[in-house]
């Protein structure tokens, strides 16, 4: 089988388009015919070896930690799942799989696909759909009717917040450009402004707030400026680097690493059926340019998600 490889961490050009062995799944694994992968900014740091100490990986390396596709061989122990079943998966980091033609998945990540999308466009929910369940129920743990700051909403991550708060019952300000603002307003954000002025403090965009979700990298400075937009008693929760806490005024801080969750990515799988939370895929590549991708994400040229099909 085809398969998109780096044997050494570096820039995009170790990416390399291989002839490989086709997997076998042993007990507890799923072999995967993937329809699709997509790119995350986790991609490149694994790459480019930014993570190496952090995340142990084992070279030659196939990238693609976001997968859909069909299931093609069940190993052994797994139940509940049969040839041809259409799924998706974050697949674990030290491993991913996804940029080739079959990948293995532990049956524990997977989940049916949605029904209400195209098999390749599922491939841009089950890591960023992971962030962002994980940020908002278990990290922030977000009550109906709190208020929330999500700071980079326009994002793969920040949207799906912005969605799972709104679903929720919290109400949302989402923070981004301008260019994101009527998608935002779309999702049911009851405020949407322009990129923070931190100068101006957190009246200025209505805050304190209860809860605030940060997916921007900014410089710990500014980091800790966002300590000043959580209420007293809130939580700051963060993708980005941490935001101190406060613990005279009762705020604490969250830090995220995201995991596989077949449960969970289930559950966000039955709310995008049920019309509550839509992935944004911004555009569709041939598993092919997944080099290009990489160049244009390290030089800041990505549009935003963006799907590599088979």
């Amino acid at each position: 089988m085809k398969a998109i490889r780096f044997h050494e961490f570096g820039s995009s050009e170790v990416l390399r388009h291989e002839n490989v062995d086709r997997p076998v799944p042993g007990a507890g694994q799923v072999l995967v015919r993937v329809a699709a992968t997509s790119f995350n900014p986790v991609d490149d740091h694994i790459r480019a070896g930014a993570l190496a100490e952090l995340l142990p990986i084992r070279l030659p390396y196939v990238p693609g930690i976001d997968l859909a596709g069909t299931v093609a061989e069940l190993g052994a122990d797994v139940t509940g799942l049969a040839v041809g079943d259409p799924v998706v998966a974050m697949l674990p980091l030290d491993s991913a799989g996804g940029a080739a033609e079959y990948a293995l998945a532990p049956a524990t990540s997977l989940a049916r696909a949605p029904r209400t999308t195209e098999l390749a466009d599922a491939a841009a929910l089950p890591l960023s759909g992971l962030a962002a369940w994980q940020t908002t129920f278990e990290l922030a743990e977000l009550k109906p009717g709190q208020t929330v700051l999500v700071n980079g909403a326009g994002g793969a991550v920040g949207s799906l917040v912005v969605q799972l708060a709104v679903d929720a019952g919290a109400t949302v300000t989402a923070v981004d450009a301008a260019r994101h603002a009527d998608r935002l307003r779309g999702y049911g954000a009851d405020r949407v402004v322009g990129p923070l002025d931190l100068a101006a403090g957190p009246a200025a965009v209505g805050g304190p707030f209860q809860v605030v979700v940060n997916h921007v990298r900014v410089a710990p400075a500014e980091l800790a400026r966002l300590t000043e937009y959580v209420a007293d008693g809130g939580v700051a929760a963060s993708s980005a680097g941490p935001i101190p806490e406060a613990p005279a005024r009762g705020v604490r801080g969250a830090s995220l690493w995201v995991r596989p969750d077949g449960a969970q990515l289930a559950e966000l799988v039955a709310k995008v059926n049920a019309g509550k939370v839509r992935p944004h895929v911004v555009a569709r590549r041939p598993v092919a340019e997944l080099a290009a991708v990489h160049a244009e994400a390290g030089a800041g040229r990505l549009p935003g998600k963006t799907v590599l099909t088979h």
